[in-house]
């Protein structure tokens, strides 16, 4: 219950303290020039401590959403992996650019929802909405900073726990790939480049299914400072595989060479650089990996192939696999998919293969 009493200061000026202890609660205490404001505070607080709505008021009015995002940067945000921390800051950079000044007392469901509906129609940085995803990595990080913030004694509750966030819906995964006469144009206009390490790269990303930067940031030898923040791997021409030491999922993984791809890395590998160690550096940077926007998409205007993306031949070698009657579980440890469910959208594919599979058996048990 509350207790209200009535003091006077050293110069005579009247004030009222409140007291509020309720079993299994903090005590919490404040104090008011007017007993009017006194005994609506002690009233509010109580209902509140009841309904456990309460949080502590003088430590989450003395802080901001920009200081408690600060201190999780330096104290939290270290014992995630590097590729989850580059990717986090500039994230929890927004959220002090734009809600930072908030002290955590006024951080709500609201005000959380209010942003990532700006996020959704606006987007962050670049004025492009932001797809569902990325909108839901923007609420993450914001949810890891204020449960910290109890863990920090700054909030006694999670003020987002109980509300309802809605989020936009996110859009089944569309799949484009090349079809045989797209993949024969393609891989021509490739061949023709002005650039000599588009075909290498383009033959390379679709025979093996690796990501845009597993295939950029390859080595002839392990560097000696690895990059940070990205993929990266290490050609192996004589077990004629690629050892791919930091993914997106974190976990090590062989990749197999053959055919034209490996044809291609053995012809590089007699003219390479010696001033670099990567497979396809830089005219200018030697250090860094070239740059193939405007050689690629000089590629697809000629070939005439639309609506494609270089990331889409990450597809096209998945789709290939497939209808080649590449179980899924062989796709997904070829392209480095952690679950099964990301494989499922080629799963189609193999509908000839499946088909031919139960036939095959039927036969066999007809024959017994």
């Amino acid at each position: 219950m509350a207790n209200i009493r009535k003091r006077q200061t050293k110069e005579g000026e009247i004030y009222y303290s409140v007291q509020i202890r309720l079993k299994g609660h903090e005590p919490q205490n404040q104090s008011f020039k007017r007993l009017t404001d006194a005994k609506k505070w002690a009233q509010l607080t109580e209902a509140a401590l009841l309904e456990g709505r309460h949080f502590k008021t003088s430590e989450s009015k003395k802080h901001t959403l920009g200081e408690a995002i600060d201190r999780y940067t330096k104290s939290e945000l270290a014992k995630f992996q590097e590729r989850e921390q580059v990717r986090r800051k500039p994230i929890l950079a927004w959220w002090k650019t734009k809600i930072g000044h908030c002290l955590l007392s006024d951080i709500s469901t609201a005000t959380i929802s209010n942003c990532l509906d700006y996020l959704s129609e606006h987007g962050a940085d670049q004025g492009r909405p932001l797809a569902p995803a990325t909108v839901k990595r923007y609420l993450l990080a914001i949810s890891h900073v204020i449960k910290a913030c109890q863990k920090f004694k700054w909030l006694h509750h999670d003020p987002l726990k109980n509300g309802i966030i809605e989020l936009p819906k996110e859009r089944s995964g569309i799949v484009r790939f090349l079809d045989d006469e797209e993949l024969a144009r393609l891989t021509a206009a490739c061949k023709q480049s002005d650039n000599p390490q588009l075909y290498p790269a383009f033959m390379l990303a679709v025979s093996t299914g690796m990501r845009r930067a597993e295939t950029m940031y390859l080595y002839w030898r392990e560097p000696t400072i690895p990059p940070t923040g990205t993929a990266w791997g290490v050609v192996n021409l004589t077990e004629k595989c690629i050892i791919l030491h930091q993914t997106k999922n974190g976990n090590r993984r062989r990749v197999p060479l053959a055919g034209e791809a490996l044809t291609e890395l053995q012809k590089l590998n007699k003219v390479r650089r010696l001033d670099t160690q990567l497979v396809f550096p830089s005219p200018t940077h030697p250090q860094q990996p070239i740059e193939l926007k405007k050689a690629w998409r000089t590629a697809l205007r000629q070939s005439e192939v639309v609506n494609f993306r270089w990331h889409d031949l990450r597809h096209t070698a998945a789709s290939y696999l497939a209808q080649s009657g590449a179980p899924l579980l062989d796709i997904a440890a070829i392209l480095g998919h952690s679950t099964l469910q990301m494989v499922q959208r080629y799963a189609h594919l193999s509908d000839n293969h499946i088909t031919a599979t139960v036939e095959k058996m039927n036969q066999r048990i007809g024959g017994a």
